[in-house]
């Protein structure tokens, strides 16, 4: 499966045995894969077949499965919730008694919710049956669709996060080129220092460890090479088969280990404005990550 975004839309529509139905499938970022359903009373099975559905296509996001049925009006019954009709009663009966309201009317009555309910059921279980099966059908219309939607927006992404990983790699390429006069320019640091550790009579322990800690940082290609490494990991991410969101974030946080590092390490302001633009290309490359299943 090429790469994936997680957020799109589906749509089927079906109808058997005088019901009609909608199925809608969404989905958003998410870290793990979390499956909702809504459904109609009476449908309650379906949900399985969401779920089912949804685990079989993808790996990550947030999904909503929404189906909406309606039966044809000769096939449903109403039934008048009497309890429910004495409660709103009951609620309104100071506000009648002191004249601040007016007695209901029973149009008004029937018109509030819970009052007059459709008992959308079916009698014939081999009826209710098909129904069921044709509306799971249109779920997994829907939820093609909705992979359609997220491949799309995965092609997308795809260009997206090529061109970020052009710019990483060009960046790194550029503080290898400038890295390279780093030892000279702390080579001829270090001759000062020197001079002036000698000339305040400092004793050779310290003369050590001031060489030391510029040899450390005259040294990046370690950091270099690995940035390198990690392009080469994020292309073949990037370009490969199946989800790889999470291996992508995990690879944009060493990026940034390795771009933080040269940055600490950096004794040339050309090298440091190169590894603070590394440092924000790589935050555009995360903030798209996110993005990918």
């Amino acid at each position: 499966m090429p790469l994936s975004g997680m957020t799109g839309f589906g749509r089927a529509e079906g109808a058997a045995a005088g019901w009609t139905w909608s199925v809608e499938a969404r989905s958003v970022n998410g870290r793990n894969l979390e499956v909702r359903f809504r459904g109609p009373p009476g449908f309650e099975t379906l949900e399985r077949a969401a779920r089912d559905g949804a685990q079989s296509r993808f790996a990550r996001g947030q999904l909503t499965v929404g189906l909406q049925a309606k039966r044809a009006e000769a096939g449903g019954q109403v039934r008048i919730n009497l309890d429910q009709m004495e409660r709103y009663l009951a609620a309104g009966a100071p506000y009648v008694a002191d004249g601040r309201a007016a007695p209901p009317r029973l149009d008004g009555l029937l018109a509030l919710r819970g009052v007059a309910e459709t008992a959308e059921t079916l009698d014939d279980p081999e009826t209710q049956a098909a129904v069921e099966a044709a509306m799971a059908a249109s779920i997994a219309v829907a939820l093609d669709a909705l992979a359609a939607a997220r491949r799309e927006e995965g092609g997308q992404l795809l260009e997206v996060l090529i061109g970020l990983v052009d710019r990483i790699e060009a960046l790194t390429g550029d503080a290898f080129d400038i890295a390279a006069e780093q030892p000279a320019t702390i080579k001829a640091r270090f001759a000062r220092r020197m001079a002036e550790l000698l000339g305040e009579g400092v004793g050779e322990e310290k003369i050590v460890v001031e060489a030391a800690t510029m040899a450390v940082k005259a040294d990046v290609r370690e950091e270099l090479d690995r940035l390198k490494g990690h392009v080469a990991a994020a292309r073949g991410l990037v370009a490969g088969e199946g989800p790889s969101g999470r291996r992508l974030d995990f690879l944009t946080q060493e990026f940034m280990r390795e771009a933080n590092t040269l940055c600490s390490k950096s004794a040339l302001p050309a090298l440091t404005a190169t590894g603070l633009e590394l440092k924000a290309t790589i935050e555009q490359f995360r903030e798209q990550v996110q993005n990918v299943e």
